[in-house]
Parts: structure tokens; sequence; C-alpha cells
């Protein structure tokens, strides 16, 4: 994979604040969903469909495609989004989010939508599951890299330490398996360090055998940087912390675990937009 020139990042930057944009009028539609964790994510999410991922749209099942497991379902708005920006379905699909017999459910459910690998809702299982995934690609000889998106608070579940344990150790070697973690530092009582404290989370990750890397969430720069570091480790898998603000984009929204799990209403949707236009004009004149 390429490195981002000043052209592709120009391109990248102006499609996130779009996936933000969408992101507000897709919660308003559907009246309920989470609003923080997609906006703090929609960078990675925009680096990942449109540089990093090995895919195919318009072949979701193909068989060599890289896999991305979610493990934090509640933000799949954010990967609805990019997803149906990507090409696997028609953007105009995104209003029926939530809704009764919609594709797009609360949670992303397997089988139902292509492109969603695995059926993703109770916290802390996902790490699990992009194992055994990364498991399968060995015993079937094949190259494609597995992505794991989890959240920070998710962290303080038992199976997630069991799962990062097994990862690590040295027999398996899993180095196609790339973790990366929303450490936006909320949940939806308040703040992690608050309610049940992750630090120190590197040497944790560190202590089982993992090879361990901090980056800014919003510069998609560092996060491909780290990505393609990721891939050149052979001996051991690697986590990619992101340093994320909840919300952003969204003065009101930034950083206040109240957005964690609530959508905007009319008017709040329209001051979101207001400002995010103006992040959009703002991107384009800097790279003019």
């Amino acid at each position: 994979m390429e490195p981002l020139h000043e052209g592709k990042l120009k391109h990248l930057e102006e499609l996130a604040t779009g996936i933000r944009e969408t992101i507000i009028e897709t919660l308003l539609e559907a009246k309920s969903g989470h609003s923080a964790g997609p906006l703090g994510m929609a960078d990675i999410f925009t680096a990942l469909y449109f540089h990093i991922l090995n895919h195919r749209p318009k072949k979701p099942d193909w068989s060599d495609r890289d896999r991305l497991i979610l493990s934090n379902g509640h933000i799949c708005p954010v990967r609805y989004v990019t997803m149906a920006y990507a090409g696997y379905f028609p953007i105009e699909e995104l209003k029926t989010l939530r809704k009764i017999n919609s594709r797009l459910q609360g949670h992303p459910h397997r089988g139902v939508l292509p492109g969603v690998e695995t059926t993703s809702g109770p916290l802390g299982s996902g790490i699990s599951q992009a194992i055994g995934v990364a498991l399968t690609a060995r015993l079937d000889n094949k190259k494609y890299f597995v992505y794991c998106v989890t959240s920070d608070g998710e962290h303080q579940e038992g199976n997630a330490w069991e799962a990062i344990m097994f990862a690590g150790k040295q027999k398996h070697k899993l180095n196609n398996l790339i973790v990366i973690v929303d450490r936006n530092n909320i949940q939806i009582d308040g703040f992690t360090e608050e309610i049940m404290p992750l630090e120190p989370f590197v040497e944790k990750y560190e202590a089982f055998n993992w090879h361990v890397m901090e980056v800014d969430g919003h510069n998609m720069t560092e996060f491909v940087d780290a990505v393609n570091e990721a891939k050149a480790i052979y001996e051991k898998p690697t986590v990619i912390i992101a340093h994320t603000i909840p919300g952003k984009g969204v003065s009101f929204m930034e950083r206040d675990f109240a957005w964690h799990g609530k959508p905007p209403n009319k008017e709040e949707a329209e001051q979101a937009l207001k400002e995010l236009r103006t992040l959009g004009t703002r991107i384009k004149s800097e790279h003019e």
C-alpha cells in the first residue's frame, strides 16, 4: 500500500467531512442511534475503505478480500455510510437505518448486508472473532489481512483480554491481525478513566506480546503509515491505538459523553451540518 500523497489526502479529508454530514442526516432520519463514536471514527473508516482495504464492493464475497470486523457495533452508522459511499449499497438506503425490516440495524448483522463479516453487539467479542478469521486465513493459505475495530471501553470486558492473550501467543504469530482501538476516552456512563481506568494501556498490550503503535486518529497520514508498519511486522499481531475526539467536527458534541448514545434533533442536526459544511469549505481552501 502506497503512502498518502497530497492529492489523495485532500480527497480523503473532503470525503470524511461528507461522511460526517451524512451520518448526522442518517441519525436524524432514524431518530435513534449513536453520534459521538461514528463522528470520531470517520477519518479511520474513510482511510480504510478508500485507501487501505483490499476489497471489491461489487464483489463483497471475493475470497481474497481483507476482512474488517467491527467489534463496537454501536458505531455502525459510520460503517454503513462509508460502505454506501464506497458502493456496497445505494446511499438512499441509509434512510432506513434502525427501521423495521431494514438491512441497516442498530448493530451490524451478518448475512443481511453484503460486506458485513460478523454480527456484533455484545461488547468485547470482536477481537476473538477476528482471531478466528485470521487463523482461518492461515489454514487456507490466504494472504488477506484481518482488521478489527474496537472501542476502548470494551477493553473493560474480561473476554477482550483473553483474546489479546491468545493472539499474542508466540506459537500463533498472527501477523495478519491488525486491531484498531478507538481511544476516545468515553463510554455511555462517563469517561473511561473514571468508570474503570484502562491505563497503562500501551504497556498492557505489550505485556501480551503485541506490536503497539499510537496515532492521532484524525491524521490519516499517520494512520496509513501505522498500517504499513503493521504489515511489516512478522512475529506478532499489531494494535494501533487511535486517539480520537468523540463527536469530531461538531463543537457541542465533541468530548461530551452524553452524545455517546443519542442522535441529534432537528435543530441540533441543522447546527451540526452548518459546522461540518464550514469545515468542509476550510479543508478545500487549505489544499488550494
